[in-house]
Formats: structure tokens, C-alpha cells, sequence
């Protein structure tokens, strides 16, 4: 579904190099998890995926679905099927969240082929998706993300997915900001929401959300790239030795 090659990128401002030749791929299904320190490389390369405009792609390739990535504008990627949570959603005064995500529901039919959805069938399609995360039904109407705590905003992120109902989920530490049980509504959300067609990467700091959502894989990233790759068995190797192994070089396998 995802393959990324040899990807370098660099910021647009400074042209500082943050991406360091990634290479990556998620299979339809497929559940990863991106674990690093800050700095490493992590957000970066979920932004450079979807299009943010502060990165500048310098060489490799990345695929979605057989189609070359960087050849799609940032909502072209979006109808492609491609989602972002962002780590600190913003606020948009004056709209509200019904209309919003009923545009961005549309905006992808349309692109799909299929007929748009009218206030009334917008509304039957949305309201289940809201009990699935445990969200009171006035959410709709409150602008988007304005006056949110930050549990309310990543629950209205992956209200997002769950309407866009979008083929691979890029989740940017999700679990940032929430209490226990926002991260477990979260969480069982995501799980619902995740199928044989669906591909998710996570980006976290903590074992907590991964022992929720349970990755197929695991990756360290390091300086700009991949150097570690295993199951939950190396979460519970960081967890034991911090980020020292990578160094010590405790024969983990890449």
C-alpha cells in the first residue's frame, strides 16, 4: 500500500537535511509503529508524506496504492485515501465541525466517484462514528477544535478518519495529551477502524498506546532514518535500556 525508498528531505527555510534515505513499507492491514527521540525524524517524515509544504523532498520515492506520492498536490493525496492526526490540531474559528467534516466527506466521494452526501444523510453517516468514539453528538456543532481540550481534539482527529474512512491512517502522536480513558476510546476507535484494506502508522513516545493498538512492526528512527525494525519484543527492549542500545549496539536485528 505504502512503500517508501531511500527518502531525503530537508526543511524548506534552512534547507537543514532532516531525512536521511527512509525506507519503508506497510501492506494493507498492516499496523507500524515509529518510536525515536525528539529530533529524530519522526513527524517529519509523516509531514513530507502528506504534502507539507515547510519540507522539501531531495530524493528517494514514495508510493501509495501504485501512484508516485509526489506527484499529488496535499488534497489529492487526502482523496487518495491518505490521512494525517496532527500532534497539536488547530483551531478554525467560525466553522463548524458538521460543516467542515461533511465538506471533507464530500470532497472525497466526489473524487472517488460516488454521490455526495446531503445535511440529513451526512448526519446518519456521522452519528454512528461518534458513539464509536464516545463523543457527545453537540461536538457538531462547536467549531472546529476551538475551546477543545486536547483529549477533545484528538478525538475529533479521529472522527476525521473514521468520516474520510480513509485507506491509511498516519496517527502523529495520538496519545499526546490524553488521559486513560480518552487514550482507551481512542484507541478502541482506531482499532475498529483499522481492517484487511486499512494501513496505520503510528508515531509515539510510549509503550501505553502500543499496548492498545498492537503493532505488526516496530521501528526505530535515528537521526533521519530506520536503523531498528522488530515486533512489540523491542518496544520492551527500550523500555529496559532507553535509546542507549542503539549505540551500545545490543544485537537487536535491523
Amino acid at each position: 500500500m505504502l512503500e517508501v525508498k531511500d527518502l531525503t528531505a530537508t526543511i524548506t527555510s534552512s534547507g537543514k537535511q532532516i531525512l536521511q534515505g527512509v525506507n519503508l513499507i506497510i501492506r494493507e492491514g498492516e499496523v507500524h509503529a515509529i518510536m525515536g527521540k525528539n529530533g529524530s525524524g519522526k513527524s517529519t517524515l509523516s509531514k513530507v508524506l502528506v504534502g507539507h509544504p515547510d519540507y522539501t523532498v531531495t530524493g528517494g520515492s514514495a508510493t501509495f496504492k501504485g501512484t508516485d506520492l509526489f506527484t499529488l498536490e496535499p488534497e489529492e493525496r487526502s482523496h487518495a485515501g491518505l490521512f494525517l492526526s496532527f500532534q497539536s490540531p488547530i483551531e478554525v474559528p467560525g466553522v463548524s465541525n458538521v460543516d467542515f467534516l461533511r465538506m471533507a466527506c464530500n470532497a472525497r466521494r466526489k473524487s472517488l466517484g460516488q454521490t455526495e452526501l446531503d445535511p440529513l444523510e451526512f448526519y446518519a453517516h456521522v452519528i454512528p462514528k461518534l458513539e464509536m468514539l464516545n463523543m457527545d453528538p453537540t461536538f457538531l456543532n462547536r467549531n472546529v477544535n476551538e475551546g477543545f481540550s486536547g483529549g477533545e481534539k484528538k478525538r475529533n482527529e479521529i472522527l476525521q478518519l473514521a468520516v474520510l474512512e480513509a485507506d491509511m491512517a498516519i496517527l502523529d502522536e495520538i496519545d499526546s495529551g490524553l488521559d486513560i480513558d480518552a487514550l482507551r476510546d481512542v484507541s478502541k476507535a482506531v482499532n475498529a477502524l483499522k481492517g484487511i484494506n486499512t494501513g496505520v502508522l503510528m508515531v509515539t513516545h510510549y509503550k501505553r498506546l502500543l499496548d492498545y493498538i498492537k503493532p505488526d512492526f516496530v521501528h526505530i528512527m535515528q537521526a533521519g532514518s530506520i536503523v531498528r525494525t522488530g515486533d512489540m519484543g523491542l518496544v520492551d527492549q527500550l523500555e529496559a535500556d532507553g535509546y542507549a542500545f542503539l549505540d551500545e549496539g545490543l544485537g537487536l536485528p535491523v
